[in-house]
């Protein structure tokens, strides 16, 4: 129903009310009729820009909300990018200290409603709008946007203001409320907030919301349906970094290693390990086709001590750095520390002692290539400058890894709040006098409750996938976490509400080896409204191989070659655990 008809619907239903009262006063009785409550009205764009929310209709501490701005927006775009007029909406969540900054937010208001809306999380440290305007992530483009779709949009920057570093900004971390509304509480004000704006603008409810976000939007669509599963219908859940803290002591072991003198290898080496890796692991699911499918079988049995490259050990002569095409002693020993676990000798607030290594051999960590995702794929992976003290700017062309900056910001503004702390001093598994607040920060960060009971009572679905070649959240840790949820609900449970996919050769948010496109937001659609629980599916390539298909498998069930049939079509792969 769109809003003109809506509205005429309201009319109608208040004339026959008062129709009913009037009929109901003729008969001689006395007693006045009741008076008419006129149904509520609905707002135009233009009337919504002011509006105030008050601090009672938002379920945690603020001091209020407003509306700063609105703004039609024209319809535009064809077929599949086609989106009608809307309404963009700006505005301002108020904190309740002072001194912490205003959680900023954007809600998408589409003229042609379809009474469902779509939270998106953000990424990295966040500080800058997850618009809505876009697709869930790994959407294909060859299927509508959520907004195109008719859905009302919007998401948060998790409340503060990036700096010029970025999703790599931690400044905020030094405000306790700031801390608090990134590790999960902007989550429950934005949706309240929005839900008050759609209410008004529409005169109606919302019938079904979702949430979807990759990275830090995977854990906070996580820690949606853990916290507030009463807000929530379903959940598009990929590479997430769940237990955030837990990560980021990853993060420092890995950055620690990498800082030391010869460790960091250029981005020619990494090419010379990835393609090592390929030769060895490429045959384990039944074919050389491009991408290495059974990861399992190669990280049990690929050693870059031992491996060959066209002939010729990877492992320079002596352990020495000899040259590009191979790797020195202390440049292994870095990428063997990716590929093993953190284990702490001390327990975390929420309950870790560990972190699980990487998905190391066969991904791409920032190899040359000219393909337009790939400086993406750089930055997000080890970048170009050594770790170091003080830790290298970001600009334009140049950055130290990804990871390294995430921890650095960690320790001088969550941690030691000390912005002068040098980061790698710092031993994650031996933290000394920081201990007491690690363990603390962990309790606030990580979002690891294994038992989603409240969310599959009241029929909730969640999507969730991980790539096999994630250089930046363990795609074994996402597989720890399905683990859990099985232990703690039984699997049967599980599967009437979850389904987890790993996908081969994708990375983190984007790859040049296989860039996934998923229409998970139409499967998720289907299995809340519909009560169809997702068929066998497919993930399609959009930059390796363009076109390439694979089946998307129910974990821990991965695609292996069925003998016979074309390598770059989903048909001709099963799904296998040996």
């Amino acid at each position: 129903m769109n809003l003109q008809s809506r509205k005429f619907h309201l009319v109608s239903l208040a004339a026959a009310a008062i129709a009913v009262l009037g009929a109901s006063g003729c008969g001689g009785d006395d007693d006045e009729a009741p008076p008419v409550v006129p149904p509520p009205k609905a707002m135009s764009c233009a009337e919504l820009n002011g509006m105030a929310i008050a601090s009672a209709t938002i379920g945690l501490p603020t001091t209020g909300a407003s509306v700063t701005s609105t703004e039609v927006v024209a319809a535009a775009g064809t077929g599949a990018a086609a989106v009608g007029e809307y309404c963009k909406v700006l505005g301002d969540i108020n904190p309740v200290s002072a001194s912490a900054p205003k959680i900023k937010f954007q809600l998408n208001l589409p003229s042609n409603w379809n009474q469902k809306a779509m939270m998106f999380g953000g990424g990295g440290y966040n500080g800058i709008i997850a618009t809505g305007t876009g697709n869930v992530p790994a959407g294909p483009s060859n299927q509508q946007l959520p907004l195109g779709r008719g859905y009302a949009t919007f998401g948060s920057d998790s409340g503060h203001q990036a700096n010029v570093n970025g999703s790599r900004d931690g400044t905020f971390g030094a405000n306790d409320e700031a801390l608090k509304n990134f590790s999960g509480d902007a989550i429950k004000k934005t949706r309240d907030t929005a839900m008050a704006i759609i209410k008004a603008r529409y005169a109606d409810t919302v019938q079904k919301t979702y949430f979807a976000g990759g990275s830090t939007g995977g854990r906070e669509a996580l820690l949606a349906v853990q916290n507030w599963p009463q807000d929530f219908d379903g959940a598009i859940v990929l590479y997430p970094a769940w237990n955030a803290a837990s990560l980021d002591l990853q993060f420092g072991r890995i950055t620690r290693e990498l800082a030391k003198p010869g460790a960091y290898p250029s981005r020619a080496k990494r090419k010379a390990l990835y393609d090592a890796a390929m030769a060895a692991c490429d045959p384990l699911d039944g074919v050389n086709d491009g991408l290495i499918s059974n990861a399992n079988a190669c990280n049990a049995s690929f050693n870059p001590a031992t491996a060959t490259l066209n002939g010729a050990l990877l492992r320079c002569a002596g352990g020495l750095d000899t040259g590009e095409s191979c790797l020195s002693d202390a440049q292994i020993a870095a990428f063997n520390v990716t590929n093993t676990p953190l284990l702490l000798n001390y327990t975390l607030a929420s309950g870790e002692t560990s972190y699980p290594g990487f998905n190391t051999w066969g991904t791409d960590f920032g190899n040359p290539g000219s393909s337009p995702v790939q400086p993406t794929v750089l930055t997000l992976s080890l970048g170009t400058e050594q770790p170091a003290n003080p830790m290298p700017p970001i600009t334009a062309t140049t950055s130290p890894p990804y990871l390294s900056t995430f921890w650095d910001q960690w320790v001088k503004y969550f941690v030691t709040r000390d912005p002068a702390f040098n980061s790698l001093s710092l031993d994650p598994q031996n933290p000394g006098s920081w201990q007491a607040r690690i363990v603390e920060l962990t309790g606030i960060q990580d979002a690891n409750k294994a038992d989603l009971s409240p969310f599959q009572a009241r029929g909730g679905k969640i999507l969730m996938a991980h790539g096999m070649g994630d250089a930046l959240v363990s795609t074994r840790a996402t597989q720890q976490y399905y683990g859990r949820l099985t232990t703690a609900m039984g699997p049967a449970k599980v599967n009437s509400f979850l389904r987890y996919y790993e996908i081969p050769g994708y990375g983190h948010a984007a790859s040049s080896v296989f860039n996934a496109a998923w229409d998970s937001l139409t499967t998720l659609e289907n299995w809340v409204e519909k009560g169809t629980a997702p068929p066998s599916q497919t993930v399609a390539d959009t930059a390796g191989v363009p076109g390439r298909t694979r089946p998307l498998c129910d974990y821990p069930a991965w695609p292996k070659y069925s003998g016979s049939g074309d390598v770059n079509a989903a048909q001709s792969f099963g799904c296998a655990t040996q």
